[in-house]
């Protein structure tokens, strides 16, 4: 196994490193030091927030600056005040024993004097957010002349943020530039186009796949509808008592409205997010790290940089667009081999991006039910049950109150006086879960007296080897309806019929329209509308559709879809005088003319679109010979 001792960094830096006590680089460490120490070049690192992005370019980076040169040599491009902050915090530890050399940080938030000041000696390194590091070249306060190493850390994130046009003026001011190291979480389109016109011909390094399936981490779901979401999370804190977290939003307005009503029920939270003035966002995180709460309510622009340890559980109050950024959530807990919980509070709809996210991070989430009060105050009871336990008064507590506790508790059985304990710490829980609902957004059963089932249409049968177990089966796949509730299958040649639940008919239809079956298109349909005689059988076996007078596969009418997916109620509409004829078989029905299905339009927009960048495009390197110190051989 690599170590940092294999590497041929300088002896300074290797010292730094076994004073730190690391001993086995990151993945992304392995990949990427080796090859910037004797031979720098442009890259692209892929990786997540944990994954020791910073050694990765810090050390190469320092370990070929030249010190006695008193010039800027590299810089480093930030999203956030507390990840600048983070990176120079790390780079002077790795830098301890390399006499004279400096690392200036310059951000936001702060007065701009007091770095004006720190950087008139011209430091060696410059960690900078684009926005502060643009004020101070335009006082002419600062000069990249000589800059040959740019590092753009999150690059993601900066664009996100809306920082292109600086990174782009910054990179423009780098004459001297010679390398451009990019790191970033996800490779979209944007980090690309940064990539194609700012950098030579590069090599890139990828262990997101690795990142994202950290085996520590627990990931679980629960379907909640929206209206439900708030008392959903507020369950799942009150079933983790001893949480320690981060609880995700997608907008700045969630993170406030979420933190603030959970403050007003008395829960140790707060909001991070850009609208705080940098004054309260870092006593935000003092609080945090202290865990003088238990929570914070977060966006995932404010989230970056926060490097927090022992985190017990991350909570997406939503999904993320992008599920590259879940993987990047996910992995703020479970850090250093401990074990940690991602939970997701999601739609009935977002099922379907859960099984995207599945496939990128290439394990099997948890379907976990929403605990109903009962199950909440038995969690609660255990967890004060075990404190009381393990706690280990001071000595000098009992000395200084164990005759008072006597004499007021002498009359107190041992069991009533655990009771009476245990009430006090509980009563709260249970006057709030006294008559708790059940949050969980399911389709369960409600009665077989035929006024809650309806009968579906699905265009897949024998011919595509289906049978009645794996028509359930992939139903169940597909929106996590219960097999037990896909009933009275009927499978034909060409086609299949089955009844379900009335409420889940319409969310299976929308869960089966982008899905295939063996390579091909399904397409559901109601068969029959719901008027209390759903899957009910005419004469000859088949489901009538009451749409056009006839069933599916017989003259009269029919069931017909315009161009814009609008139902046909009368017999003939946009076809013959009956039959059935599917387009993707293009089998003709009995009667006259037939029916051809038009294509539908209908668009689903419930699950993102995760699509990849282009490729890259060689652009020409500037001449000369960099002064970015190389090892001597």
């Amino acid at each position: 196994m690599t170590s940092f001792s294999d590497f041929p960094l300088r002896e300074e830096l290797l010292q730094a490193i076994s004073d730190l006590g690391f001993e086995t680089p990151t993945p992304i460490q392995q990949k990427v030091i080796p090859n910037l120490i004797d031979n720098p070049k442009d890259i692209i690192g892929l990786a997540q927030t944990g994954t020791g992005k910073t050694a990765a370019f810090g050390l190469p980076a320092l370990n070929n600056i030249d010190e006695f040169d008193r010039t800027a040599q590299v810089l480093i491009l930030s999203p956030t005040r507390e990840l600048c902050m983070q990176i120079q915090t790390e780079l002077n530890k790795y830098a301890a024993n390399i006499k004279g050399l400096r690392i200036a940080a310059v951000y936001g938030g702060v007065p701009i004097g007091g770095q004006i000041r720190e950087i008139k000696n011209t430091p060696h390194v410059v960690v900078a957010t684009p926005g502060r590091l643009i004020d101070l070249l335009e006082r002419k306060a600062l000069s990249l002349e000589d800059v040959e190493l740019v590092v753009l850390d999150e690059a993601d994130e900066m664009l996100n943020m809306g920082f292109r046009e600086d990174i782009e003026l910054i990179l423009k001011n780098t004459p001297s530039r010679q390398f451009t190291w990019l790191f970033s979480a996800t490779m979209n389109n944007d980090v690309r186009s940064i990539a194609k016109r700012f950098m030579n011909k590069w090599d890139e390094y990828s262990v997101a796949a690795e990142n994202a399936t950290n085996e520590n981490i627990d990931h679980q779901y629960f379907v909640a509808n929206h209206h439900n979401r708030f008392e959903t999370l507020r369950r799942l804190l009150d079933f983790a008592p001893g949480i320690y977290g981060i609880i995700f939003t997608r907008t700045k307005l969630d993170a406030q409205d979420v933190s603030e009503k959970l403050m007003k029920m008395g829960y140790h939270v707060s909001p991070l997010h850009g609208d705080m003035d940098q004054k309260m966002r870092s006593k935000v995180l003092d609080r945090f790290r202290q865990k003088q709460l238990h929570a914070i309510v977060a966006t995932d622009v404010a989230a970056r940089g926060i490097d927090v340890q022992d985190i017990t559980h991350v909570i997406n109050y939503e999904l993320p667009d992008d599920p590259e950024v879940y993987t990047h959530r996910s992995g703020r807990t479970a850090r250093a081999g401990k074990k940690g919980i991602c939970m997701s509070i999601v739609s009935p709809k977002q099922i379907s991006n859960i099984r995207q996210i599945e496939k990128l991070v290439k394990k099997k989430f948890h379907k976990s039910d929403i605990p109903d009060g009962a199950e909440v105050i038995r969690k609660r009871l255990f967890f004060y049950m075990e404190q009381i336990a393990t706690a280990e008064p001071k000595d000098e507590f009992a000395e200084l109150y164990y005759d008072s506790m006597q004499e007021q508790f002498a009359s107190l059985e041992k069991d009533e006086l655990i009771r009476r304990l245990i009430w006090l710490q509980l009563k709260d829980t249970i006057d709030a879960y006294a008559d708790a609902e059940d949050l969980n957004a399911g389709f369960e059963r409600k009665s077989d007296d035929g006024h809650k089932w309806v009968r579906m249409f699905i265009n897949i049968g024998e011919k595509d080897g289906l049978n009645p177990a794996k028509l359930a089966s992939f139903i169940n796949e597909c929106t996590d309806v219960e097999p037990s509730l896909v009933q009275r299958i009927t499978i034909r040649e060409m086609s299949s019929f089955f009844n379900v639940p009335a409420d889940a008919a319409e969310y299976i239809k929308e869960h089966l329209a982008t899905k295939k079956f063996k390579n091909r298109k399904v397409r559901l349909e109601e068969a029959e509308p719901s008027n209390g005689f759903a899957g009910k059988p005419n004469s000859e076996g088949r489901s009538k559709s009451s749409r056009g007078g006839g069933d599916y596969r017989q003259g009269g009418g029919g069931y017909g879809r315009g161009d814009r997916n609008e139902r046909g109620d009368r017999g003939g509409d946009r076809q013959g005088g009956g039959g059935y004829r599917d387009r993707d078989r293009d089998r003709s029905g009995g009667g006259g003319g037939g029916f051809k299905e038009r294509e539908s339009r209908r668009s689903y927009g419930d699950s993102p679109s995760f699509g990849g960048g282009g490729g890259a495009r060689e652009k020409s390197g500037g001449g000369g010979k960099p002064k970015y110190k190389k090892p001597q051989q």
